[in-house]
């Protein structure tokens, strides 16, 4: 009867396999790095203004309520840049956004609040909601 030959043990790789081996971990730790330089970017930028006047949070300078799909006070005097809060009482998503193009709060979802920056020309700046035109107001910006 014949015997068949003992399997070899398994060996370590090659040498010319450890190149391609620590090419990929170099690869890996770049990907990685990468990940990582993107999340700290997007943290800066949720912690900062998002565009030149255009800033998530509140502060204690002049304010703009929507609620009841209306915006409160609908006429609003303000310094030149100064920054206005605005604040969504409604059940549904609003925007704050000038007819003109120079401020934009983006969609404000319900209980939220975004600040903006009034321009810093003197002038009647009017606003609507982009999602519901119908909404509408003025900012005033008086110095």
């Amino acid at each position: 009867m014949e015997t068949a030959a003992p399997t070899p043990a398994r060996t370590a790789p090659t040498d010319h396999h450890a190149p391609r081996s620590r090419r990929r971990r170099a690869g890996r730790r770049a990907v990685a790095a990468v990940a990582l330089a993107a999340a700290g970017v997007l943290v800066a930028a949720c912690s900062s203004s998002a565009s030149a006047g255009h800033a998530a949070g509140t502060s204690a300078g002049p304010t703009i309520t929507i609620s009841n799909f209306a915006y409160h006070p609908a006429t609003l005097t303000v310094h030149p840049g100064a920054h206005v809060t605005v604040t969504n009482t409604d059940k549904v998503a609003h925007t704050l956004t000038a007819r003109s193009g120079m401020f934009d709060t983006g969609l404000i979802q319900p209980g939220q609040s975004v600040t903006i920056i009034a321009p810093s020309a003197d002038g009647t700046y009017p606003y609507f909601c982009s999602v519901h035109q119908y909404m509408s107001g003025t900012l005033v910006v008086a110095g």
